[in-house]
């Protein structure tokens, strides 16, 4: 499945007034229309990621006629937070969640989700701006799995922390700064896992708001893992004390 891409001001308006899932929308420096104007206000009510570029980053894109905007639509339909979060508590087993915070690499993304869906995951939460795209290579990496498990996005991960701590799920990120490893955690009730990219971890903000942080023990003379590989170590940490405990 390849990418979609809109081309045009007065498309991408009526593509957010439907509300499509837009991924990213870019912008042409320095226009003031009145058209433009309202294209910009529409794109900070919905939250919607946009930057703006010179012409010359327009004119990559295969579009004759750009009018100054293009957007990229994502193949997939994300779900509002609190929908995803009521629907795990209604199930039999404790609610399971992945954070992602500033994971960019679309293919780690990809495996991420395979690994999510292979464990139970209930949901996976996105950051609005400073996360990988979702396309052909995040859908061919995830082998289909990508639409078997819900995704949500939100303004600050901080913000989705706050609200799953108030339905009782602990918040858990890794860490290599960690003083405990997952091995020494109790992560088999309600657990939400905070992931971040392997250049800078979680950010500051965010760790400072989380219940507890662990590590995965190295004993190599790698110091990191691939975040996809890790995250998968620690999706079926939580399925081995869950069940063979």
């Amino acid at each position: 499945m390849e990418k979609q891409e809109i081309y045009g001001v007065r498309a991408i308006i009526e593509c957010i007034e439907a509300n499509q899932s837009i991924e990213k929308v870019w912008l042409l420096k320095g226009q003031a229309s009145p058209i433009f104007k309202q294209l910009e206000y529409l794109l900070r009510e919905k939250n919607v990621a946009h930057s703006y570029v010179p012409k010359e980053r327009l004119d990559r894109f295969n579009a004759k006629n750009h009018q100054g905007a293009i957007a990229a639509i994502s193949p997939i339909d994300f779900v509002p937070l609190e929908e995803m979060i009521d629907k795990a508590m209604e199930k039999d087993t404790p609610p399971l969640f992945l954070l992602l915070d500033q994971i960019t690499d679309t293919r780690n993304l990809g495996a991420i989700i395979r690994s999510a869906s292979a464990t139970g995951v209930d949901g996976i939460i996105l950051p609005q701006t400073g996360s990988a795209r979702i396309n052909s290579d995040t859908i061919k990496t995830s082998a289909g799995a990508i639409f078997s498990v819900p995704l949500a996005k939100v303004d600050h991960l901080k913000d989705a922390i706050f609200q799953l701590q108030a339905c009782n799920i602990k918040t858990v990120g890794m860490s290599e700064k960690a003083e405990s490893t997952i091995y020494q955690e109790d992560i088999a009730g309600p657990i939400a896992l905070v992931m971040g990219s392997e250049e800078k971890g979680i950010a500051k903000g965010t760790l400072a708001t989380l219940d507890k942080t662990v590590k995965l023990p190295m004993l190599g003379s790698i110091s990191s893992l691939n975040v996809s590989v890790a995250c998968g170590t620690v999706l079926y940490e939580v399925i081995r004390q869950r069940n063979y405990n």
